[in-house]
């Protein structure tokens, strides 16, 4: 039975918490097609883009609807089929893709509803991350594969579709900075830090550096041939909020090629 059926046969919630996480905020509405609407999402690398101008947006290199496709970065395009993307299925809690059997009980551990992280206020007691599949859905018709990788994540593993709900190989763990309420006081944060965040993959084994989506370091989507995303070992922290604690640099953020978010609609370009 795929993912999504177990998740709704274990009555796990299908708020759209990971959704929400990655466009909170953006004031404006997106995607790439007429066709696929509001039901899509754009997302784009901290790198390149905002949210109100998220540049490079995740796109299936020619289009092409084959397992092991590769995932690349192209210029958003309101034309362009192979930027729309849809949250595939129900989206849910670490512990709920657990509780369907889709997650490692050390992946659970880690990101899920007992994890405990540490801020400049001591250790606090953090809710499970949402998880979740982006399944490529061009003009709006779902395709079955979705963004993930093609074995358990390893560091430097090429990114990919393969078929959604099958495995953890297709699950992104949204790592979600610390609340501006459990910062100190005085901090003045970026607010797109807030709303960019890693994404962990569900496959993940390394928990001091999970293997997390991550742009090609000195690539650029202009080049060619068109660099592949790939999965590799978080930098820094992803609980910080600007990437220091209230303007000090003794706990660094993550690289921005390994931070994402998204927009809903149509693109206007």
């Amino acid at each position: 039975m795929r993912f999504r059926n177990k998740l709704l046969a274990a009555g796990a919630s299908v708020a759209l918490a990971a959704t929400a996480a990655l466009t909170a905020g953006a004031g404006v509405t997106w995607a790439a097609t007429p066709s696929c609407g509001s039901h899509c999402l754009d997302v784009f690398s901290k790198q390149f883009g905002t949210f109100h101008h998220p540049g490079f947006v995740l796109d299936t290199f020619r289009g092409g609807v084959r397992v092991g496709q590769p995932q690349i970065l192209f210029q958003g395009s309101n034309s362009d089929a192979a930027e729309d993307y849809t949250v595939g299925g129900p989206v849910g809690r670490t512990s709920d893709f657990y509780a369907a059997g889709f997650l490692s009980s050390a992946v659970e551990l880690h990101y899920g509803g007992g994890k405990t992280l540490q801020n400049p206020a001591g250790n606090t007691a953090y809710p499970d991350d949402p998880a979740f599949e982006l399944e490529y859905s061009p003009n709006g018709v779902d395709s079955g594969l979705c963004v993930g990788v093609a074995r358990t994540a390893f560091q430097g593993e090429k990114v990919s579709l393969q078929p959604c709900g099958t495995s953890a190989k297709t699950v992104w763990i949204l790592d979600i900075p610390l609340p501006r309420a459990q910062q100190s006081d005085g901090c003045s944060l970026n607010p797109l830090y807030f709303l960019e965040a890693p994404l962990i993959n569900g496959s993940d084994t390394n928990f001091s550096h999970p293997f997390v989506l991550t742009y090609p370091a000195n690539g650029n989507p202009v080049d060619k041939p068109r660099p592949q995303l790939m999965v590799q070992n978080l930098s820094g922290f992803s609980q910080t909020g600007d990437g220091s604690v209230c303007g000090t640099n003794s706990i660094p953020g993550p690289r921005s090629n390994q931070e994402w978010a998204a927009v809903t609609g149509v693109l206007t370009h």
